[in-house]
């Protein structure tokens, strides 16, 4: 017998409202569900699924990808203030006496029939310059780290959001029933072992069903926490357990009408079918000599991520809609050159070879690969700078990323900065354009892909965003 306290909670009140508020719900959640299904797009989309290699810290532009060798003849003079204008600074920098040209102590080089600039900490990179689009001129709203990937990741600086992976899962689904649509991994550099801290909200939901939750992978014991079956506990105990709940959790749901206990159900039996899809995922031992070869000597260290580069391409094989890999240690506030050469040694030859080899597996043209951090760093020096060393603070004005594949054009170095590399000068790019591009390359109309909350159709662009037409094949 129903106790009378359930049947006079609001909730249980309006879901048995079968002419009145509770059917205007159900209604409004098909009218999403459909509108996800359907979100047309300008052309026929180029890329099926996302790998988005993120380089958490702020990688360096202009010791990487942005030269100015003409700075040398500048070393530790004073940013002039026609430069630097009256942008905010950090509180690390805002009070130095002194905010001094610092030089990189890095060569570059140009590679491929398209001539692209890369700095000598890119070796490998260098070899797919052809394969790549590099962009000069992102630009950001936020100076810190925290507000500024979660930026990049939810398309807004406040937390709460859906993001980037969790959209993805609920306008376009999943090509893989065993595996969820939207997997993360971890690594930590060499560059800074302390690193700032990456939260489980940057793959999460929001106010989007839970079920598009990004699920988190780790290097050691279970890859996901808690899908292992305990010790006597066999795949049929677990198949009448969940049956068994599915029934309880149903007669709570048309209690209720909680769309959340769906999601509960759901997950549940992703759970189950992943037992036996995750472990056969994440064994590397069927993979050929040649390819740990090509991904690097840290390729077969669980965890790295060169390993994780590789289970990347294993999903991509697989279907997984959104890969999402966070690299931590780029975050060069002193001894830059001695930890952006050990970030590199991490992550160059491992991103090149899962370029290359998805090419070789014909994956490329329809997998999106990205890589870039948050935010880039500044021509001054932070602290002390000397011949041998210097660091340099957040900067949000222009920073550089690549990206290749699913209808990206090759070849090609898109935007320019100013000599000091501290401000776009031409074709500049901000977060919500690469989002819009990003989806544009998925067949999604970013201004169609949409999600009601409270009363206000919520997007991945906000109210901005525009297709950068200039970086899509033609």
């Amino acid at each position: 017998m129903t106790n009378l306290s359930d049947q006079l909670t609001r909730r249980a009140l309006l879901g048995r409202s079968a002419s009145g508020l509770g059917g205007i719900a159900l209604a409004s959640l098909l009218q999403q569900d459909a509108r996800a299904a359907t979100s047309p797009s300008l052309s026929a989309p180029k890329a099926k699924r996302v790998i988005y290699l993120f380089q958490s810290g702020a990688p360096s532009q202009m010791d990487l990808f942005d030269p100015k060798p003409q700075l040398r003849e500048r070393f530790g003079e004073e940013l002039p203030e026609s430069i630097r204008g009256t942008q905010r600074l950090t509180g690390m920098t805002a009070s130095q006496e002194h905010h001094s040209v610092a030089p990189s102590k890095f060569d570059f080089a140009q590679h491929g029939d398209c001539g692209m600039w890369l700095s000598d900490l890119l070796p490998h990179t260098a070899q797919i310059a052809d394969r790549i689009c590099l962009i000069r001129s992102l630009h950001t709203e936020a100076i810190n780290h925290d507000p500024a990937i979660t930026f990049l990741t939810t398309g807004t600086q406040q937390s709460g959001r859906p993001s980037l992976g969790a959209w993805l899962s609920y306008g376009l689904g999943s090509e893989n029933s065993n595996l969820p649509a939207f997997i993360v991994m971890i690594s930590q550099g060499t560059g800074r072992t302390h690193d700032q801290p990456l939260y489980d909200r940057l793959w999460g939901t929001g106010f989007i069903p839970g079920q598009h939750q990004g699920v988190k992978f780790r290097a050691g014991g279970d890859p996901v926490l808690y899908l292992g079956n305990p010790a006597g506990f066999d795949s049929a105990d677990r198949r009448l357990m969940l049956d068994g709940l599915a029934k309880l959790n149903g007669l709570k749901q048309q209690q209720t009408f909680d769309p959340e206990i769906e999601t509960r159900i759901a997950q549940y039996e992703m759970a189950f079918r992943m037992q036996s899809a995750v472990p056969e995922l994440t064994d590397l031992s069927n993979e050929p000599e040649w390819v740990f070869d090509m991904y690097g000597p840290n390729s077969r260290t669980p965890g790295t991520y060169a390993a994780n580069c590789i289970l990347a391409r294993r999903l991509a094989e697989r279907g997984v809609r959104c890969v999402q890999l966070f690299h931590r240690g780029w975050d060069q506030h002193r001894e830059l050159p001695k930890q952006l050469s050990g970030q590199c040694s991490d992550t160059d030859q491992a991103s090149a070879a899962l370029i290359l080899d998805l090419e070789q597996r014909g994956l490329l043209d329809d997998t999106l690969v990205v890589w870039g951090g948050e935010f880039g760093r500044t021509v001054y020096c932070q602290e002390a700078l000397t011949n041998d060393s210097y660091g340099r603070d957040h900067h949000p004005r222009c920073f550089s990323m690549w990206m290749a594949g699913g209808g990206i054009r090759p070849g090609m170095t898109y935007g320019e900065t100013d000599d000091y590399s501290y401000n776009i000068v031409r074709d500049p790019v901000s977060v919500h354009d690469l989002h819009a591009t990003m989806l544009h390359c998925l067949g999604i109309d970013h201004e169609r892909l949409t999600y009601r909350f409270q009363g206000r159709d919520y997007r991945l662009t906000d109210v901005e965003g525009t297709v950068v037409q200039s970086l899509l094949k033609s």
